[in-house]
């Protein structure tokens, strides 16, 4: 059982996407939910009940975080976070090992580890892929989607946003890629449909609709 004021794993991770589609302006349904979860979407109305009756949730028109849903999102999306940047940072594993495996860390993790990881990482303000972490104290910077520039400019990379955390394969074709935090690249072209080309660390990088939409650069 959970100890005091703990929840269980599953109302974590409601929460958790709740919060994650809220932070990338993404309108909460249950669908969408469903999408993400990779759940039934009964199973996603059930959920919703309950949540709604533990007090995490409003379903008043779209579905939001009530404020002791949202202290509970923004500690688990912070233990998530940290684990990612301690996997990727003093690990050397994957993006993509880094998010699977922070998924499990952040149900387990306790005060006192997390406050150490935060210790020995030196403080992070954001996950290995640019999203902020909960508490950290982090100032967004002015930003925009890697498809909404012009072609020929320079741009360097700010985010990856959490929805193309759960596209399949796509992790690892950006880390590969060096479409990662950080660097810097130029827009070299762009179709009327979304899908860009850019050069980055040498390299020509064709990258969808999709992904160029939701990939925040400063430019």
């Amino acid at each position: 059982m959970p100890a005091m004021g703990e929840h269980h794993p599953a109302f974590e991770e409601y929460c958790e996407c709740i919060f994650e589609l809220l932070e990338d302006d993404v309108p909460v349904i249950q669908a969408r939910i469903a999408d993400r979860l990779q759940v039934s979407r009964p199973a996603v109305s059930e959920m919703i009940r309950r949540l709604e009756t533990e007090g995490l949730i409003t379903t008043s028109g779209l579905i939001g975080l009530t404020e002791a849903g949202e202290q509970l999102a923004q500690r688990v999306v912070r233990r998530h976070r940290l684990a990612e940047r301690f996997i990727t940072d003093m690990l050397g594993l994957s993006w993509t090992v880094a998010h699977h495996e922070a998924g499990k860390w952040e149900h387990v993790m306790s005060d006192e580890v997390e406050q150490a990881l935060d210790r020995v990482l030196g403080g992070p303000t954001t996950c290995p892929h640019g999203n902020p972490i909960p508490g950290s104290g982090y100032h967004a910077p002015a930003t925009a989607a890697l498809s909404a520039i012009p072609v020929g400019s320079t741009f360097t990379v700010s985010r990856i946003t959490e929805e193309l955390e759960f596209t399949p394969g796509l992790l690892e074709f950006l880390e590969e890629s060096k479409i990662v935090p950080g660097r810097v690249g130029v827009l070299t072209a762009a179709s009327p449909d979304g899908t860009v080309t850019l050069e980055i660390e040498g390299r020509h990088v064709g990258v969808g609709a999709f992904a160029s939409g939701r990939i925040l650069v400063l430019a």
